[in-house]
């Protein structure tokens, strides 16, 4: 087992991750990948990519997928993405007697709530990152809502996740293993982010949004209180919706964002089109340092700044766009997106990256 790289992060500060739970990787992949990123998620049965991972990059941080709410009925395993096979699924009377989940041809929704069901997620999940190359898991569909049609009481959804969050979370940290999940909707209820991100980390999903287009973007207010709620300790991921070019524009906004309202904290960003999990973020790997200031805010325009030692960054939160001034000159950003101006150490002249 390897060494959890959550602290082999010298100085927390804003980073890109990599989803990447798509197609077969290649080595040319995991080569270009190599000092770019903070965090990736492979597959569960990618344990060999794992390791390339980490031989080639010894402070990243390598996570598996795992969902908590499902099991998809179409994998033959012997490693599956859900916590428990299907076959065990089916011994266990797990499987929720509602349609598959909508949009998700063969995921069938599991009795979170029943006390069965999670202790055969952690036993599995557990024994197999301790055998693992993995540094934890990354456990997707924590849900908030119904966002798959099933129908289900989810107050009853919801305490079940609960429950399955804290029992994973202490079987898996106690083999120095990260559990991660994906916390949807986290500013809907206070205290929601920090209770199921203590075992290691959290994963915002739908960043500033959950869509580039209409009103697929959050409010101010609403951003702020996803902001507010993510401000913990531990490994923060973030996804931007974004059109899933190699060189998505949103990333630039992503990474605005973390270093306007997170300067200081251990958070890996990146922006993808729906369900777009295959593409390698590419932006250079800038550090503009310590923050200089608070963060400066005219809210009406929806803008918001962070001057750091090298370099300011800059985000336009809002539905449209605004204009500021900088070293004596205008510039307009965009709706729901962001600038990033460098100072190298050396130079002390500020440029866009």
């Amino acid at each position: 087992m390897c060494a959890v790289s959550l602290h082999a992060n010298p100085k927390p500060r804003p980073r890109l991750g990599w989803i990447r739970y798509a197609g077969p990787l290649t080595e040319e992949e995991i080569a270009q990948a190599a000092g770019r990123f903070r965090v990736v998620i492979l597959q569960p049965w990618e344990n060999q990519h794992a390791h390339r991972f980490r031989e080639a990059d010894p402070d990243i941080t390598v996570l598996a997928y795992k969902c908590l709410s499902s099991v998809r009925v179409y994998e033959t395993g012997p490693v599956f993405s859900s916590g428990i096979a299907p076959a065990q699924a089916a011994q266990l009377d797990s499987n929720v007697a509602v349609p598959e989940w909508e949009g998700y041809p063969g995921h069938i929704q599991q009795k979170v709530w029943d006390p069965k069901y999670r202790r055969a997620w952690v036993d599995t999940v557990t024994a197999e990152l301790v055998a693992s190359d993995f540094d934890g898991v990354m456990a997707d569909n924590d849900v908030f809502d119904d966002y798959y049609g099933h129908g289900l009481d989810m107050e009853r959804v919801r305490a079940g996740l609960d429950a399955l969050v804290a029992e994973a979370g202490a079987s898996i940290s106690k083999h120095g293993l990260l559990l991660v999940p994906n916390i949807a909707e986290s500013r809907v209820e206070p205290g929601r982010w920090a209770r199921h991100a203590r075992y290691g980390g959290g994963y915002e999903e739908c960043w500033l949004g959950w869509g580039t287009a209409g009103d697929g973007w959050l409010s101010v207010a609403d951003c702020l209180a996803q902001v507010a709620e993510m401000d913990q300790e531990g490994l923060i991921i973030a996804r931007v919706p974004g059109t899933g070019a190699p060189a998505d524009p949103y990333l630039e906004f992503a990474l605005a964002a973390a270093w306007v309202f997170l300067p200081e904290r251990d958070i890996a960003v990146t922006a993808t089109a729906h369900d777009g999990y295959h593409d390698m973020p590419l932006r250079p790997d800038i550090d503009l340092g310590k923050p200089l200031s608070d963060v400066a805010s005219f809210p009406a325009a929806g803008l918001f700044s962070r001057r750091l030692q090298h370099g300011l960054a800059v985000v336009n939160l809002g539905e449209r766009e605004a204009t500021f001034g900088y070293q004596g000159e205008l510039v307009t950003l965009p709706a729901h997106s962001g600038r990033i101006f460098h100072t190298p150490p050396a130079s002390g002249e500020e440029s866009l990256v």
